[in-house]
């Protein structure tokens, strides 16, 4: 399948650069699966296709505050380093991570990169793909001096740097588990009161945790989609979920996934097949979605809008169809939502579409 089936044009425009002024006001653009029907809501109308008994799950990570920016000992040149993913196991005064570096051809093996609040860095090496490893050393705990100096991790196409504004609203009201260098940004729509009232209409909401690293994000380099390998990220499924999740599956309730990180998790923590759909416990997944993949877990679809030939695009592509998405897009470029990370959502509904009760209330 070529990847170039994956592309559309977006006019810099669309491209969101803020979020909207209050949480929860961006637009919502409903699809429906089974005729390609598209409404146009407010994000808060989403309570009204959502029914008693539906199991609403989310992702509770936390996006840490990963881009590091310090000096080159020695030379006092600018140097940025910003946090992948954890390697080893840590002690209590240094950690070993995999970085991007920025430059990064004159961070030879052994050079040391000093920031602020006693933190420093060690290259280590080149990686494979071309990461380096860095140790870092510090005195106190490693997360807290991350947190005070580092800075919000805003996507490129995002034109500016980090805001306080931002450590705010680059982070879902329900983050709980630290460890993504990226938002699952589907759920930085809901707010507190607009959870409340879904539990209060009987909706079941239940955490998942998936450490969203660069590698969903990182563009498609080959032609053809079969080629494209995901880098692999850690997942935890609790108990409690593993278990509303199988019985909404059981009783034909519907389970609807917030972001494309959660399908992730749940379709793969339901790969290995047997009498539970769900697996609790701890997982990595290197799982890539695309049209032809069957979804044995995901019945409705909370996201946003992704960008052109990226593997994010294709998973919600092989949820609702290739053609549906992109005419979906092209009607969202029309009515001028916003794109991506700080943008507007989209709620891919069943083929069904929507239950009797829930019409009624249109």
């Amino acid at each position: 399948m070529d990847v170039s089936l994956f592309d559309y044009e977006l006019p810099r425009s669309l491209v969101a650069q803020r979020p909207t002024a209050l949480r929860g006001d961006s637009r919502l653009l409903v699809l429906r699966r089974s005729d390609g029907h598209v409404e146009h809501r407010a994000f808060a109308d989403i309570v009204e296709y959502l029914n008693p008994g539906d199991v609403l799950v989310t992702n509770d990570t936390k996006v840490i505050r990963a881009r590091l920016i310090g000096e080159k000992e020695g030379t006092g040149a600018r140097v940025e380093l910003f946090l992948i993913r954890k390697d080893g196991m840590p002690n209590h005064y240094s950690e070993d991570w995999k970085v991007l570096a920025r430059p990064a051809k004159r961070l030879k093996k052994g050079q040391r990169v000093v920031f602020g609040d006693g933190l420093s860095a060690e290259m280590l090496g080149v990686l494979p793909d071309g990461c380096r490893l860095a140790r870092f050393t510090f005195k106190g705990s490693f997360g807290d001096i991350v947190e005070r100096i580092g800075h919000v991790p805003l996507p490129p196409y995002i034109g500016r740097e980090d805001e306080p504004l931002d450590a705010e609203r680059y982070q879902t009201v329900y983050a709980n588990e630290p460890g993504s260098v990226a938002a699952p940004t589907a759920g930085l729509h809901f707010t507190e009161s607009l959870l409340a009232t879904l539990r209060m209409k009987g909706v079941v909401v239940v955490p998942v945790t998936l450490e969203v690293g660069l590698g969903t994000f990182m563009p498609v380099k080959t032609d053809l989609v079969e080629e494209h390998h995901m880098h692999a990220e850690r997942y935890v499924i609790p108990e409690d979920a593993a278990r509303a999740v199988n019985a909404a599956k059981t009783e034909g309730r519907r389970v609807v996934c917030v972001g494309t990180t959660v399908v992730r998790a749940l379709e793969s923590a339901a790969a290995d097949g047997g009498r539970v759909p769900v697996k609790a416990g701890f997982c990595e997944t290197d799982i890539f979605i695309y049209p032809g993949f069957t979804f044995r877990i995901c019945d409705a679809l909370i996201t946003n809008f992704h960008l052109p030939k990226s593997t994010l695009l294709m998973l919600v592509s092989a949820f609702a169809g290739r053609e549906r998405i992109l005419e979906a897009y092209a009607e969202a470029r029309a009515n001028r939502y916003r794109f991506f990370s700080y943008g507007d959502a989209m709620f891919i509904l069943p083929r069904g579409g929507m239950d009797k009760r829930t019409a009624k209330n249109i």
